[in-house]
């Protein structure tokens, strides 16, 4: 047997027993979560199992709601309309905050990178509150909302692209005599461009998610009949309207999925 050769110890008794008394203890805490705890809702004389059922079964049995879906569908048709109109005004204003607030381009870039902070501190729903306030209910609201917030977060990728890209491109450019214009035109758009599609359609994934919920203060969408008919307790329309939103991301994500794949 060779001296240096190492053997694995058996964990110790005392070790054991400290596992064992965890387990239980954990097993008797999910005992008491699981059995004692109180789930019924005081407001709603509905189980959740009854209301379940209602939001994601009886949808599909009722004729009465299969009727609506016409009209679900124009709605959430908007709430994709708001967050592409959104999205296409945020990807090309952002890209301005973005080359401000990179610090090998811009000289001032820690100011741009407060401005960024200062314009994604403000969730879509509070500036879809404030702008329906000043330009009236309707989806111009909403796309106001989810450009303005869409900047912020565009513009602080778009800076970490910029921040990346290959220096020695642009030194080869500037010992070659090329001026600024021409610098950022052959030597930093091309290694930009296809970070910033890539992060531009992302973004309008998570914009209508987003803005599915903002017609709940009046700025378009599917939002605000689905508050409605949540309020009303009438579970069979939240549900269908719930599927259709479900149905109509899971399309999104996945061709643009396919798409940013080809991108990058």
């Amino acid at each position: 047997m060779q001296k240096g050769a190492q053997f694995l110890k058996p964990p110790a008794k005392k070790g054991r027993w400290k596992i064992v008394v965890i387990s239980l203890v954990l097993i008797y805490l999910y005992y008491i979560a699981f059995t004692m705890t109180d789930l019924t809702y005081r407001g709603s004389v509905l189980s959740p199992m009854t209301i379940f059922k209602r939001l994601f079964w009886d949808p599909f049995f009722m004729p009465e709601i299969h009727a609506k879906i016409p009209e679900y569908a124009y709605y959430m048709l908007e709430s994709i309309l708001i967050a592409y109109a959104g999205t296409l005004i945020a990807a090309v204003l952002a890209i301005p905050f973005g080359f401000l607030a990179a610090r090998n381009i811009s000289k001032v870039s820690t100011i741009g990178k407060w401005i960024l902070n200062g314009i994604r501190a403000f969730p879509e729903i509070m500036l879809a509150i404030i702008f329906v306030a000043a330009v009236g209910i309707g989806p111009y609201a909403g796309v106001l909302a989810v450009g303005i917030h869409s900047i912020g977060m565009l513009g602080k990728l778009y800076s970490e692209v910029v921040e990346s890209i290959d220096m020695k491109v642009l030194e080869a450019l500037k010992a070659n005599g090329a001026n600024r214009i021409q610098v950022i035109w052959f030597g930093v758009i091309p290694q930009i461009i296809p970070q910033f599609s890539n992060y531009a359609m992302y973004r309008f994934e998570v914009d209508v998610r987003a803005s599915t919920i903002l017609g709940i203060v009046g700025a378009g969408g599917i939002g605000a009949p689905l508050l409605i008919a949540s309020m009303q307790r009438n579970w069979e329309q939240v549900g269908m309207m719930l599927i259709i939103i479900i149905i109509v991301v899971t399309i999104i994500d996945a061709i643009s999925g396919k798409i940013r794949s080809k991108i990058v």
